[in-house]
């Protein structure tokens, strides 16, 4: 099994075994990542990868997984987008005795 130095934000270069690592591709955009758990502090990083890097990986044993971009991001849209102060309007609404009912007349079609 191949070592492998990847470095931790934290900790600086930590040696891995190809185990350890693991490569994820998103079919959508072929962008590619990397990450491990920092075998020091336990913190899971995660590092852009170009192709060449991908390729080193995957030759030293490292498993590939790839993943799609969530199906929402495709949908229709309608109406404005929430901002800020929606949210905070809807904060204050959840803080009234009456928000449920005022929250059901809001949205009855």
């Amino acid at each position: 099994m191949a070592l492998i130095r990847a470095t931790c934000s934290d900790c600086g270069d930590v040696e891995l075994r190809s185990r350890d690592l693991r490569v994820r591709t998103c079919i959508d955009t072929a962008e590619a990542t990397y990450l491990f758990r920092c075998p020091v502090c336990r913190m899971i990083e995660v590092r852009a990868a170009e192709d060449h890097v991908v390729d080193v990986l995957l030759a030293a044993g490292v498993q590939s997984e790839d993943w799609l971009l969530p199906a929402e991001l495709h949908e229709v849209h309608h109406g404005e987008s929430i901002d800020h102060d929606d949210v905070l309007d809807f904060h204050h609404l959840l803080s009234t005795p009456d928000w449920y009912t005022t929250l059901t007349t809001m949205t009855d079609r």
